[in-house]
């Protein structure tokens, strides 16, 4: 069953969908994940696939619009900002736990909502017992450069951020406009029976460079304090910033699986997706079992 919610975050309305697993009830609570996708992406995306799952193996799964995007409130629209997203994170994950359903409340990240994530728990206390990321992008100054051409690709890109206005937008993704910020071949994105759905309109805005570059959440590890299973494969975007990440952490201990695939198959990849998914449900009814944060 999926409930279409709204919480705050800030003041600003935020809409979710609650998938509840069949039987889930206030008599009967079940531990509760609070979920978020790559950068730019809205919640029936690759966040769905994964609740869809976590719901089949009977845990309750949160999935929510970001401020700015999908059916959420707040301007500008398309703005990714690792800030405010941490921050609605911590709002939907105060939500989640207040439901009677809920016994405890866990959290995970795909792709860039790892970082946002790590971000939440290390500077915002975020609410949760427990952390998985999947194929999680960590980036800092190096990876960032690697990425986006260098000390000149970096620099282009900041330069257009300062010249631009507040709702200025680019493509979120293409294969035909260099100033996307995703360019290239990516099917994932353009294809209309993957993730090109009328929901997300394929925006970016421009002044999004700025907080998107400057964004390091590799060195915030050290400060993750609850217990974390990370899932990803060495073909997928950036396995070095978990491993850079990874280094820092202490107690408790993190987990990692490494399993195949490119990043994209962690998306919407059935056999990888169902893999990947049953690895999370498995820590999540490890870590969560005794109640979790609430």
């Amino acid at each position: 069953m999926i409930e279409r919610v709204v919480l705050e975050s800030e003041g600003c309305k935020l809409v979710g969908r609650l998938h509840l697993p069949h039987g889930a009830s206030a008599v009967s609570p079940l531990p509760g994940v609070v979920i978020g996708g790559s950068w730019l992406t809205v919640k029936e995306q690759m966040a769905a696939r994964y609740a869809d799952r976590l719901a089949s193996e009977g845990i309750i799964a949160l999935t929510f619009d970001f401020r700015g995007f999908g059916e959420s409130d707040g301007t500008p629209r398309q703005h990714e900002s690792p800030e405010k997203k941490a921050q609605d994170f911590v709002a939907a994950a105060r939500f989640l736990a207040a439901r009677p359903e809920v016994s405890g409340v866990g959290a995970l990240g795909v792709c860039a909502s790892a970082g946002y994530l790590v971000k939440a728990i290390a500077e915002h206390d975020l609410p949760v017992a427990s952390l998985v990321t999947i194929a999680a992008w960590l980036h800092d100054a190096a990876i960032v450069r690697a990425f986006y051409g260098g000390e000149e690709g970096v620099a282009a890109r900041l330069a257009a951020a300062e010249r631009a206005g507040a709702d200025e937008t680019i493509p979120a993704a293409s294969a035909t406009d260099p100033r996307a910020a995703m360019f290239g071949p990516f099917d994932y994105y353009l294809s209309p029976s993957r993730a090109a759905i009328p929901e997300w309109p394929n925006e970016m805005t421009t002044r999004s460079w700025r907080d998107w570059l400057s964004f390091d959440p590799i060195p915030l590890g050290a400060r993750v304090h609850v217990p974390s299973l990370h899932v990803h494969s060495h073909a997928a975007a950036t396995p070095g910033g978990l491993e850079r990440m990874i280094a820092t952490m202490r107690e408790p201990t993190p987990r990692v699986i490494w399993r195949d695939g490119d990043q994209f198959a962690f998306y919407d990849d059935e056999a990888t997706v169902r893999a990947a998914a049953s690895d999370a449900a498995a820590f999540f009814r490890e870590t969560l079992v005794s109640g979790g944060a609430r």
